[in-house]
């Protein structure tokens, strides 16, 4: 008999455990839902064995796809608690799978739903338990508020169980006749509990008899609560990043079910000294640091009866900038929106944030409020800082005009309101549909004033600074800086690090080049662009004392570098003006010599990191000192940019160790000179003014931006309501006038 004929009559007849298994469907779209069900659960801290890994890459070579099929199938199946029938008539019976129903104390735990889809329904696949509800979250032996359920209901209500269908699983079936679905079961107790769990794909699907239900008994493993203690450099309490996996790779606690504090879209979580972890008995490792300003350190550890009593995590410091005056911060982070749930609030409260930002030692921690649950966390805003903030640790509510009329030519951060609504306006949609307007009221409140993931929009193929290629200025970056940056005082900085190099910087050096004086930010855009922690992109400060005001005011006199956090140019000098200092451009004659001196570190692994073996500069990370390695070595490069171009380079060793270089040159005309470790740090710009003459360094520049601003003006004029768009003209024509009169200043190549 054929394995098609065979599974149409173990379906409509009946079959012994197990059989449901054998059915027909092509192997391409079987194994890319494999594919996307492997992402999933390594997304969700629970991810397939190495074996069954293996197992599946060796069935998908098969040359027999059959037997590939049925391969991919048997590993999978093992995982399955719950084995879902859509007859012709769509009507849905279920079954318990193979998998061992084993559940945790407080934990969650991820199985399979194996949907064998005669009907080739696409509805969603709907669980339901009468086990299941929100008392379950509820730790143990806390007492629910007065309400409605009685004592016996809450406690019935043991679980927290649900499909997970979020990204990258899809909300609906696919229709194909055989598919996979991932089940979360969160349990609050511990021992064995028993669980009814329906499955439906709409009213009316399901089977008469009860067989649309099952009941489960599951064993739960107790757990035991294992205080950590943290202590900083200086050996005084502190925050951790920890990251515990047993030795199947599973992550605890388990994302997939996290509440603030803990954010289900990052493996690691946050822990002050004192707090603890619930772990149940095996062995496990844990990883733990504070940042990329420290080293990551691992241990391992069984739980057993005999202890862990606690664990101890001692942060480690590779780098200081604080101790030579560079304050760090990351002026782009979020409270809600892109990864963060809507229920059961609008995103997190502040104490959650401050969580992330004490956890990777941020001095700044600029939280900006926009268009997503906009009218709810607005509450938090505040023209002084978040009295959550500890010494040397600020947290502070600004605006990111973000999901507002004006975004589309591109996104706004706002540092320094007194005020977050714009005049005469309650509603969102009631603001300028383009930036100029935005950005004249924030700097009547005196706010610095910049763009945010400045490469959107900004796409070119080319890997050289500058490079002429025309992008498209159809993007949500650093799009309507080209108009903007020629009136005079509005705009301050464009943001660097979350989107690809040589998109954010090209647009940046070609202003440059015609002589405005723009600096560049260090941010995150956590958790939209990047999710895994906040102050991946940052930038460090040079301050006598820090406060937000002072930082702030740092990024818009360009007393800043920008960084991963894993390369530092420290205290960069020419001919004794410093970085930002707020002295007068460094005047010299042509050919007179310049001595450029600064502090460099960096820090890479002895062995380079293979996931960036084949990385493209557009994917993420966009910058990662790993990017800058030196091929078969442990160097990277620290280069002198003159005008957008490499003027020498010194190699230096990336150990953690600080090195004192100094680089000479003779200017011939105006220039602007900057240092960098390429895709890893940047420093802004020191200007050097030669026989007292402005910086006219590009005539092809000025040409370039001049081009710009009829491209951009060619994306955004449509999307700029008809009442405003005269206006917008207007400021486009003088962007037009300004470049035109900067062509004119420059010299011919």
């Amino acid at each position: 008999m054929k394995l098609g004929v065979l599974a149409t009559f173990v379906l409509a007849c009946g079959a012994p455990s197990g059989l449901w298994a054998q059915a027909e469907v092509d192997l391409q779209p079987l194994a890319q839902q494999t594919r996307r069900l492997e992402q999933a659960l390594f997304y969700l801290g629970q991810p397939l064995s190495p074996d069954a890994t293996k197992a599946i890459n060796a069935a998908v070579g098969l040359a027999d796809e059959s037997a590939a099929v049925r391969e991919i199938q048997r590993v999978l199946d093992k995982l399955v608690l719950v084995e879902v029938e859509i007859n012709p008539e769509s009507r849905v019976k279920v079954r318990q799978g193979a998998a061992r129903p084993a559940l945790v104390e407080q934990g969650t735990r991820l199985f399979l739903v194996k949907v064998l889809n005669q009907a080739g329904v696409t509805a969603p696949l709907r669980v339901f338990s009468p086990n299941s509800g929100p008392t379950s979250l509820r730790s143990r032996g806390e007492h629910e508020p007065a309400m409605e359920l009685g004592s016996v209901e809450v406690r019935e209500r043991w679980a927290d169980i649900t499909i997970y269908s979020d990204p990258p699983m899809a909300p609906r079936l696919t229709g194909l006749p055989v598919e996979y679905e991932i089940l979360q079961v969160y349990s609050r107790d511990r021992g064995q509990r028993s669980a009814k769990i329906a499955m439906d794909v709409g009213q009316g699907t399901q089977d008469i008899g009860f067989r649309n239900d099952m009941l489960v008994v599951f064993d739960i493993a107790p757990t035991r609560s294992i205080p950590l203690r943290v202590s900083d450099e200086n050996g005084e309490s502190g925050v951790a990043s920890f990251l515990f996996k047993d030795r199947q790779g599973r992550v605890y606690p388990n994302p997939s079910k996290r509440l603030e504090p803990d954010f289900p879209f990052q493996q690691h979580i946050y822990r002050f000294d004192g707090e603890d972890i619930r772990l149940p008995a095996g062995y496990y490792t844990v990883e733990f640091g504070g940042g990329p300003e420290f080293r990551t350190r691992t241990k391992e550890f069984p739980v057993d009866a005999d202890g862990p009593t606690e664990i101890a995590a001692r942060l480690e410091r590779w780098i200081n900038p604080g101790s030579y005056g560079w304050w760090s911060g990351d002026h782009h982070v979020h409270a809600s929106g892109c990864a963060h749930y809507k229920n059961p609030t609008e995103g997190v409260g502040p104490m959650a944030m401050l969580r992330q930002i004490l956890g990777e030692n941020l001095n700044i921690g600029a939280v900006l409020t926009w268009g997503p649950s906009w009218y709810f966390q607005k509450q938090y805003f505040s023209s002084i800082d978040h009295p959550l903030s500890r010494e040397k640790r600020v947290m502070h509510y600004d605006v990111e005009v973000s999901g507002f009329p004006s975004s589309h030519a591109g996104h706004l951060v706002l540092l320094g309101l007194s005020e977050d609504d714009y005049p005469g306006t309650t509603r969102i949609e009631e603001w300028p549909s383009w930036d100029l307007p935005v950005l004249r009221w924030a700097k009547s409140q005196g706010a610095v004033t910049g763009f945010s993931h400045s490469g959107w929009g900004l796409q070119v193929g080319a890997e050289t600074l500058p490079t002429y290629e025309m992008p498209g200025f159809d993007g949500i970056g650093a799009n309507e800086y080209i108009v903007d940056v020629t009136h005079p005082g509005v705009i301050d900085f464009i943001s660097a690090v979350d989107t690809p190099y040589f998109w954010e910087m090209n647009i940046w050096y070609h202003a440059l080049n015609v002589g405005f004086r723009t600096r560049i930010s260090g941010e995150t855009d956590f958790p939209c662009i990047y999710q895994e922690k906040v102050g991946l992109g940052r930038s460090y400060v040079k301050l006598d004392e820090l406060t937000y005001a002072g930082w702030v005011e740092g990024i818009r006199k360009g007393a800043a570098y920008v960084s991963d956090g894993k390369s530092h140019l420290i205290d960069f000098a020419a001919n004794g003006v410093a970085l930002g200092s707020g002295q007068p451009d460094l005047r010299v004659d042509a050919g007179e010599e310049v001595l450029v001196r600064v502090s460099a570190t960096a820090m890479l692994p002895r062995l380079p990191d293979p996931r960036f073996d084949g990385l493209r500069s557009d994917e993420k990370p966009y910058w990662d000192v790993e990017r800058a390695r030196i091929p078969g070595t442990r160097y990277v490069p620290v280069e002198l940019v003159v005008n957008g171009r490499v003027a020498d380079t010194t190699p230096i060793m990336a150990d953690g160790t600080m090195h004192e270089l100094e680089f000479v040159i003779h200017p011939m005309r105006s220039s602007w000179i900057a240092l960098r470790v390429p895709m890893s740090s940047h420093t802004n710009p020191i200007f050097v003014a030669v026989d007292g003459e402005p910086i006219r360094a590009s005539r092809r520049s000025a040409e370039w931006c001049l081009a710009a601003v009829d491209q951009c003006w060619s994306q955004k004029a449509p999307q700029i309501r008809a009442e405003e768009r005269e206006t917008a003209r207007e400021a486009y024509e003088h962007a037009r006038s300004v470049y035109r009169r900067l062509i004119a200043e420059s010299p011919i190549p």
